[in-house]
């Protein structure tokens, strides 16, 4: 049974919780934008399509805001309850912090597995939507930027400018240049219209804009010396109309290869992870065995690696003690091990080249599917850091709890990113990488606990002044009283 206790210790915990997680929601939105225009521009979007992009893409943030925001609001909450005197009070009563921390803790726990769910169920249907949309926009809605007074280069085979674009969904062109892409060498077409209006086609490899009032201007050159091109007359074709296809099927199949849909990792749950990851480790061990076998195999000319063959000796080449050879065989001998020691290089550089890609993206899977789970213990951790420096600082509001929360998430941010690097390169156990932000500040967060539960005067900046007085008084010279000077 909820106490009026407990009930007004939640209240209190979900005013300033709602509030920060839309700000810093709106917040990790806006850097998404930032990130994505590039992608939706020259495509034609809806407003709606658009916002439904961004939704798609902001769904995966809430794992980074959800631990900040719980950060944030058991600092201003239990710095609130102190600064009114109220944790006072409630000390005073027999009741602990202990027992008043325990509502919020259950409520943090509830969000956790909320958030895991979350994470393991709701966000791989979302990216899988978003790469859906994204690879439906490619095949639809090539990028073509179409700016007005600049020349797009974008098309292969012309250089086009439009002086103004109109209409609902920019079909209306007007000043219309296009000149075709050849080589000095090559016939030369360039075509100038007053106005122009792009028309749908049946094959979506080609866009068809249909031309008024201009002229073909055409120079035939291909295969004719120079003197001859200087008496060639130039050539000016007036049309009314001119039907002109622009073939986009390159621009097409670079987005589709793009935004191609595959069997992605972020596209499943823990458990499909999980049978992705043993599928991956059993490839990968058999990709390092045979890196393996043709390194030794090269290495040491001595030594059989015939799979499942224990190695034997080949017959050796008769030795000779260096320094009895004769000039020219001593420089032949530096040579060819040269070359050698060169070919070892050069195939252990190419064999770099394969293996890093292969950790980097096992070591993402890894990643993924063990901050599902670690971003929940994340938001506990959080808990008991925020609740702790907030009984013991007393301040509520948004001034310093603020500060403090966004030092603390900045330090867990890089953190994690740093670990993350370490990770990708080889130099981490990826499980480990996961867990090593959580295992470093969780006993960070059982000492604030306890300073917290003793009543710790770890902000008190005279506690700090006495501390360090005498050494003060010590190279400090004493004044002298008034009258004496």
């Amino acid at each position: 049974m909820i106490k009026i206790l407990d009930k007004y210790i939640i209240k209190s915990f979900f005013g300033p919780f709602f509030f920060i997680f839309s700000v810093l929601f709106f917040i990790f939105i806006v850097n998404i934008v930032w990130i994505q225009l590039g992608q939706f521009m020259g495509k034609g979007l809806t407003y709606w399509e658009i916002f439904k992009l961004l939704f798609y893409f902001g769904v995966n943030v809430v794992n980074l805001v959800m631990p900040l925001t719980i950060l944030l609001s058991s600092i201003m909450t239990f710095g609130d309850l102190g600064e009114k005197y109220e944790l006072a009070a409630m000390k005073a009563a027999g009741i602990s912090l202990t027992r008043v921390m325990m509502p919020l803790f259950i409520v943090t726990f509830l969000i956790s597995v909320l958030l895991f769910f979350f994470s393991n169920n709701i966000v791989p249907d979302f990216q899988r939507k978003a790469k859906n949309m994204l690879y439906n926009i490619a095949l639809t809605k090539p990028a073509l930027n179409f700016t007005p007074g600049q020349f797009i280069d974008q098309v292969p085979q012309f250089l086009i400018k439009f002086d103004e674009i109109s209409g609902e969904n920019g079909e209306n062109v007007t000043g219309v240049f296009l000149h075709k892409k050849a080589n000095a060498y090559e016939d030369q077409q360039s075509i100038l219209a007053k106005n122009g209006k792009f028309v749908p086609t049946k094959n979506q490899n080609y866009l068809k804009l249909l031309l008024f009032d201009g002229y073909i201007f055409d120079e035939n050159i291909a295969n004719k010396e120079y003197s001859e091109r200087a008496k060639q007359p130039d050539q000016a074709i007036k049309f009314d109309t001119l039907s002109s296809l622009i073939d986009i099927s390159e621009i097409i199949k670079g987005e589709l290869d793009k935004q191609k849909i595959t069997d992605d990792y972020r596209f499943k749950s823990y458990p499909e992870i999980n049978i992705a990851i043993d599928t991956l480790r059993i490839k990968n061990e058999n990709t390092f065995d045979g890196l393996s076998r043709d390194l030794v195999s090269q290495t040491n000319p001595f030594v059989n690696v015939i799979a499942n063959t224990p190695p034997t000796k080949q017959k050796l080449a008769p030795q000779y003690l260096f320094d009895t050879l004769k000039q020219d065989k001593k420089l032949e001998a530096l040579y060819s091990a040269y070359n050698r020691l060169e070919s070892v290089k050069l195939s252990t550089n190419s064999r770099e080249d394969v293996i890093n890609p292969v950790v980097k993206f096992y070591t993402q899977i890894v990643m993924y599917q063990q901050r599902i789970i670690s971003y929940s213990f994340t938001c506990l951790i959080f808990f008991m850091i925020g609740a702790s420096l907030g009984s013991i600082i007393r301040k509520g509001g948004i001034g310093l709890p603020v500060v403090i929360a966004i030092i603390i998430f900045i330090i867990f941010y890089v953190m994690n990113l740093t670990i993350e690097n370490l990770a990708w390169e080889g130099k981490l156990n990826p499980y480990l990488a996961a867990w090593l932000p959580n295992i470093i500040l969780f006993p960070f967060g059982v000492w604030l606990t306890y300073k917290a539960l003793t009543d710790s005067q770890l902000f008190d900046v005279e506690k700090y002044k006495a501390l360090f007085k005498p050494l003060i008084a010590k190279f400090s010279k004493k004044k002298e009283h008034g009258r004496y000077q």
